[in-house]
């Protein structure tokens, strides 16, 4: 993801898919962070990394350092 159009056509796509994840871009971030959370819950990142993938960007999972 390189452009605010295509982080806006994801959060769209998110958005109907995971209503219940926050989730935001981190665009001035090198590696471009999707970041997604939710209350009370373990995400699974399979469905999010397919969501992605399936509109041809790359996306690998990072450790949740706090």
């Amino acid at each position: 993801m390189q452009t605010v159009e295509e982080t806006t056509f994801l959060l769209d796509k998110f958005q109907k898919e995971f209503p219940s994840y926050t989730i935001n871009f981190d665009l001035e971030d090198c590696d471009k962070i999707l970041r997604v959370e939710i209350v009370d819950e373990i995400i699974d990142p399979n469905p999010v990394i397919r969501l992605v993938k399936s509109y041809g960007f790359n996306i690998e999972v990072l450790s949740d350092e706090v």
